[in-house]
C-alpha cells in the first residue's frame, strides 16, 4: 500500500492538527484526511471553512467548542455507526491539547470506534524549540487560572518543579499573569515569550522575569496576540555542606582507623550521611598517610 497517500478508513474519527498561523503549515496527510472525510467538526465553522478554501476543499462542517462537546456524543456515534468518517479540528493546533476534543476522543474509544492521530503543529512544541532551553524536562500546563488568586495558588504549587514550565494565555491578561509569576517565582527565573507564532509579527524573546513587565509595557503591540510562555524551571538545592565536627571527626579516627571502620563510626557519632562522608574520606586519604 502507498504510505505516502492517506488513505480513510470507514467509521473511524481523525484527530487532524492544524496550522497556528501560516496556513502552509499544514501536513499533506492532513489535507488528504480532510479531503477524504464525511464530515469535520470544527471549533470555529468560519476558521476552518477559511483553511479549506485555501486548498479547494469543499466539506460538511459542524461546531464543536467546549459547550457542547458532550451533547455532540449522540451525533458523531451515530455517524460513526453508519460507517461515516470524521475528522475534529481546533481554530488552530491539535485537538484536545488546551482545546476541544479530549471528550469526544475518549468517548469514541469507549465505543469502541477506532481514533487516528494526524500530527501536525503545536504551539507548545513551536515555542519550546526556539527558547533555547538545554533542561531536556518540560511540564505543560495550558492555561492558568483567569483571576489573580487562583492563579497565584496554581504557580505557587509549581514553583518547586525542576523543569521548564510552559504556559498559554490571552493578550488582555499578560500584565496581570506576569505580575503574579513574578510574585511568586522572584525576578531570577528566565522566561521566554512567544507570541504570534508563525504569523507575520511572531515575536521570540527572553529575558530575567524581573524585566519581563518592563518589556511588555515598553511597546502596546508587544501585549497583542497569543502567548506562549516558558519560564525556567527551579535549581535544584545545594547539597548541604558537612558539619566542621563531623569533617574533624573524620580525619582525626582516619589517621587510627581503616576508612570503612572510620567512616561508619563518624556517621555514627555525627549524624551525617554514610555515602557523602565515604566521598570526603576517598579526597583525604592520600594525605592521612603522611
Amino acid at each position: 500500500m502507498d504510505q505516502s497517500k492517506a488513505i480513510v478508513i470507514p467509521a473511524t474519527l481523525y484527530v487532524v492538527a492544524t496550522p497556528i498561523g501560516n496556513l502552509r503549515d499544514i501536513t499533506l496527510r492532513a489535507l488528504d484526511v480532510l479531503a477524504a472525510v464525511d464530515v469535520v467538526a470544527a471549533e470555529d465553522t468560519r476558521t476552518t471553512k477559511h483553511l479549506l478554501a485555501r486548498y479547494a476543499i469543499s466539506k460538511t462542517l459542524f461546531a464543536l467548542h467546549r459547550h457542547n462537546e458532550s451533547a455532540l456524543f449522540a451525533k458523531i456515534a451515530g455517524l460513526l455507526s453508519q460507517g461515516k468518517t470524521v475528522a475534529i479540528v481546533t481554530d488552530a493546533g491539535t485537538p484536545a491539547i488546551s482545546d476541544p476534543g479530549g471528550l469526544i476522543v475518549r468517548f469514541v474509544r469507549e465505543q469502541g470506534f477506532k481514533v487516528v492521530p494526524i500530527p501536525g503543529c503545536n504551539a507548545a512544541a513551536c515555542a519550546l524549540s526556539v527558547a533555547g532551553i538545554s533542561n531536556p524536562h518540560f511540564l505543560f500546563y495550558g492555561f492558568l487560572p483567569t483571576s489573580s488568586g487562583p492563579r497565584r495558588r496554581a504557580l505557587a504549587n509549581l514553583k518547586p518543579h525542576p523543569y521548564s514550565l510552559i504556559f498559554y494565555e490571552a493578550p488582555h491578561r499578560i500584565l496581570e499573569c506576569i505580575g503574579d509569576m513574578t510574585e511568586v517565582f522572584g525576578r531570577d527565573r528566565r522566561i521566554t515569550f512567544a507570541r504570534e507564532l508563525t504569523k507575520v509579527f511572531e515575536t521570540i524573546h527572553g529575558c530575567p522575569l524581573g524585566e519581563a513587565l518592563a518589556w511588555l509595557e515598553a511597546d502596546s503591540d508587544r501585549r497583542k496576540g497569543e502567548f506562549v510562555l516558558i519560564l525556567s524551571g527551579a535549581e535544584p538545592p545545594k547539597e548541604a555542606e558537612l558539619s566542621e565536627q563531623a569533617r574533624s571527626t573524620l580525619q582525626l579516627l582516619m589517621h587510627e582507623l581503616p576508612l570503612k571502620q572510620a567512616v561508619r563510626l563518624t556517621a555514627e557519632i555525627s549524624g551525617e550521611s554514610k555515602n557523602r562522608l565515604y566521598s570526603l574520606a576517598l579526597s583525604l586519604q592520600p594525605h592521612s598517610n603522611s
